[in-house]
C-alpha cells in the first residue's frame, strides 16, 4: 500500500479531530445511547437508533482518520525547495483567462480537500494540470462543466 500525501498542517487538523471524536462526541453519544435504553423497548425507540446511527457514522470516521495518519506520508510545505514549480502543498493564485476571474487553491491530499477551504485534492483536474508549472504558464484544466484556462500568477510553500 502507497503511502498518502498528506501536509503538515493537514495531519494536525485531523489529530485534532480524532482527539475530540475520542474525548467529546464518543461519550456524549455513548451517554445517549445509555439514555436510551432506559426508556425501554429497544425495537420502537427512535433515539435509541439514531444515537447508534450516529455512533456508527463516528466510529468509521475515527477509523478512517487513524488509517489515513498511520499510511500518511506527512509532508512539510514549508521545506519544499521546488524552484517555483506546483508542486503538492504548493498554494497557487490563478486568473480564469476567459473572465478574469481570480481563485486560490493550495493542492492538498485526499483526506484534506475542502473546496470551502480553497483546498483541492492533488488528483483533482486541475491540481493534475497545475503539478510542475511555474509562474505565468497558462494550463487548461478539463472540468465537468467543459475547458478553463488558468494562468498562474503566484505560487506559495506555506
Amino acid at each position: 500500500m502507497s503511502k498518502a500525501p498528506v501536509t503538515a498542517k493537514g495531519a494536525q487538523e485531523l489529530r485534532v479531530q480524532l482527539k475530540e471524536f475520542k474525548t467529546v462526541d464518543r461519550p456524549r453519544i455513548s451517554a445517549a445511547i445509555a439514555e436510551a435504553r432506559a426508556h425501554g423497548d429497544l425495537s420502537e425507540n427512535a433515539e435509541y437508533h439514531a444515537a447508534r446511527e450516529q455512533q456508527s457514522f463516528l466510529e468509521g470516521r475515527i477509523g478512517l482518520i487513524e488509517g489515513t495518519l498511520a499510511n500518511a506520508q506527512i509532508i512539510d510545505v514549508t521545506t519544499l525547495n521546488a524552484n517555483g514549480k506546483v508542486v503538492f502543498g504548493a498554494t497557487v493564485d490563478l486568473i480564469n483567462v476567459e473572465n478574469d476571474e481570480e481563485v486560490t487553491y493550495q493542492i492538498v491530499g485526499e483526506i484534506e480537500a475542502d473546496i470551502e477551504k480553497s483546498l483541492i485534492s492533488v488528483t483533482s483536474p486541475i491540481a493534475r494540470a497545475l503539478i510542475g508549472k511555474e509562474v505565468d504558464d497558462t494550463v487548461e484544466v478539463n472540468a465537468p462543466g467543459g475547458a478553463i484556462e488558468y494562468e498562474i500568477l503566484e505560487i506559495r510553500y506555506e
